[in-house]
């Protein structure tokens, strides 16, 4: 669980292996090999139920080398909790995926760039987007010193 990746919610944080984009200084750098177990419907439901009302969100770290099967693990959360837990993407893509608003309450855009600084850092690139009546609204600010 963590409590920094999205404001006012206790997130469960799942890191998903495989990312292409091979930042330079990658905070993560494991997660660029294609590593873990398979995270399918069956699982992710096992954890929901696991951690039951103790958290509010559930954010995917990665998955961009397969974002349909991130939409339907997202669209899975949303169909079974119907909007008791929400749901939040950390992208590394530099631009919004075509289906994130319909799919997620939060999303994060943007590579890692170590001279910038993450998204606690006014300098960062990254930026973090409530989605809000199918409306991006950058709440980046919101997770700055």
């Amino acid at each position: 669980m963590v409590f920094q990746e999205i404001p006012d919610e206790v997130t469960l944080s799942i890191n998903l292996s495989g990312c292409p984009y091979r930042c330079r200084e990658c905070h993560s750098p494991a997660l660029q090999k294609d590593i873990g177990e398979e995270l399918d419907e069956d699982v992710l439901t096992g954890l929901l139920q696991a951690y039951g009302k103790t958290i509010t969100c559930i954010c995917f770290m990665g998955g961009d080398a397969h974002p349909e099967k991130v939409y339907e693990l997202a669209e899975h959360v949303q169909k079974k909790w119907q909007g008791t837990i929400k749901t939040a993407w950390y992208s590394g893509k530099d631009s919004i995926h075509h289906r994130a608003s319909d799919c997620f309450d939060f999303v994060k855009t943007g590579p890692y760039i170590k001279a910038r600084g993450g998204l606690d850092k006014k300098t960062t690139n990254q930026r973090l987007y409530q989605v809000n009546n199918g409306c991006l609204v950058d709440i980046t600010y919101r997770l700055q010193k």
